[in-house]
């Protein structure tokens, strides 16, 4: 991050920000592709499993535009995570609608979506994670170079929408890990 947000900066940008539905209903039909992608966003028993297991609470924002094929091809599954978990409260951003934030996150000196800010349940930064996973930029790399992306709703092969969801789900289990071993939050706790 180029500057340190602090937790009642976070927690001000996290009020800000719409819930899933309520940021692609305020799309219209550019939200057409999300919902498509979202039908692909299946969690298996083992990973609800792992979700329900979770004990902290984590906040996370998501900034996002609805326009972009990375944001379309990976929302879909961040949301798919969330549900699963009732300790993940997950919210969304328009990178153009909150730049300053966006300014204050850039990625390789780029305003990148998705970027996903991962806070404690008191909106202390934990963790930042932007604009591909690994898998993603691999599968993409392979099909080109270059600084283009995908367009919104081109078919994603199902190897790749699995290695990209299980990655994101890494992550906010490696978060979770880090919340839940945290000396701070377990003095607060209690465990």
């Amino acid at each position: 991050m180029t500057t340190r947000l602090t937790k009642e900066q976070l927690q001000a940008w996290f009020d800000k920000a719409a819930d899933y539905e309520e940021y692609l209903s305020n799309a219209g039909n550019k939200a057409a592709p999300w919902y498509a992608i979202g039908k692909q966003a299946q969690i298996s028993e083992t990973q609800k499993e792992l979700l329900a297991s979770f004990v902290r609470e984590m906040k996370v924002l998501v900034i996002s535009g609805i326009w972009c094929g990375d944001c379309s091809a990976q929302g879909p599954m961040l949301a798919a995570i969330a549900e699963e978990s009732p300790k993940i409260d997950l919210r969304w951003l328009d990178r153009d609608d909150s730049i300053e934030l966006s300014d204050q996150i850039k990625i390789n000196a780029g305003n990148r979506v998705p970027t996903v800010l991962f806070m404690a349940e008191d909106f202390e930064f934990v963790s930042v994670l932007g604009d591909r996973t690994l898998s993603r930029y691999r599968a993409i790399s392979a099909r080109q170079l270059g600084d283009v992306c995908d367009i919104p709703g081109i078919a994603t092969p199902q190897d790749e929408f699995d290695a990209t969801l299980q990655e994101w789900l890494n992550e906010f289990e490696r978060v979770q890990l880090l919340l839940r071993l945290s000396g701070r939050l377990r003095q607060k706790h209690g465990d």
